[in-house]
């Protein structure tokens, strides 16, 4: 439950994670907000942008990346699961309840609040994101 611990987990979730983007298309700092659920390590974050590159997961044109994933998102019926106890939200720190969990094949990453979950998986309705 507190994520993967070496950074080959960590490099594996983080690419996973932008292979289930909700949108097809990301700003590089929104893609950099969500790998900062994964790790805060600059080397780290480019190591992820680079390994999703050069797996076609993404292309980076500039600050912004096209997700290649092929219609895959994280589906909240079958990958994200809540528990109840007491957690700090991934995202945001603050104290939660609730934690909401995203299972991918290269492991569980959060826990997070209802509104980080969903800023996660990029079902915000933030305008920010490129349509």
């Amino acid at each position: 439950m507190n994520g993967p611990a070496s950074r080959e987990e960590k490099l594996e979730l983080g690419v996973e994670l932008l292979a289930h983007l909700e949108h097809e298309e990301l700003a590089l700092p929104d893609a950099i907000d969500r790998i900062e659920t994964v790790t805060t390590n600059p080397s780290l974050t480019r190591d992820i942008l680079d390994a999703a590159e050069k797996r076609g997961v993404i292309e980076r044109e500039g600050a912004l990346l096209s997700v290649r994933r092929g219609g895959t998102y994280v589906n909240y019926e079958r990958q994200v699961v809540q528990r109840d106890g007491e957690f700090d939200c991934r995202r945001c720190g603050t104290t939660i309840t609730t934690g909401h969990f995203v299972k991918l094949d290269a492991g569980e990453l959060g826990p997070f609040g209802s509104s980080c979950i969903r800023k996660v998986t990029g079902r915000d309705g933030d305008d920010s994101r490129t349509e």
